[in-house]
């Protein structure tokens, strides 16, 4: 973490990796929401295909804006090993997801129903727990990502 800190390079691609994080969090949640409220697909299951939306787009997004100058590999080992780290970080999201969805849904409900319907509850405690676990899973792919992803870029 220091490093990011202190080095100006290091600084401008935590940013634009925190930029790209931005948009696939759109997408991961938009794609979720979707899925799970439009669709009525099960939420842990409505969670790992967004999760997968979201890996794609900001793989793209990373090899060709935060990592422009990692292309010392080819573009399918990389697809690959960033693949493999987030296939790590969706085994830990999606039982971080699943253990905190239901409590925070009831909580949201417990708070009675002159703030919120049972739908709403639901959706917002779904929103919750996807928000901590994406946070959480963040910083595992920033850093797992940086160091073997894209360690051929100075």
């Amino acid at each position: 973490m220091t490093a990011i800190l202190k080095n100006p390079r290091e600084r401008t691609r935590f940013i634009k990796f925190a930029v790209v994080g931005i948009i696939g969090a759109v997408i991961d949640f938009g794609t979720f929401n979707l899925l799970s409220t439009a669709l009525h697909i099960p939420p842990v299951w409505a969670s790992v295909v967004s999760f997968i939306a979201a890996v794609i787009s900001n793989f793209i997004w990373n090899r060709y804006w935060t990592y422009p100058d990692s292309r010392s590999k080819p573009i399918y080992r990389q697809l690959v090993q960033f693949g493999m780290i987030n296939l790590i970080g969706l085994a830990i999201r999606t039982p971080i997801f699943a253990i905190l969805e239901k409590p925070f849904s009831v909580l949201f409900a417990s708070l009675g129903s002159s703030f919120f319907s049972p739908f709403q509850a639901t959706i917002l405690g779904h929103n919750l727990a996807l928000a901590i676990a994406v946070i959480i899973v963040m910083f595992w792919n920033f850093f797992v990502n940086r160091y073997l992803t894209y360690n051929d870029v100075e």
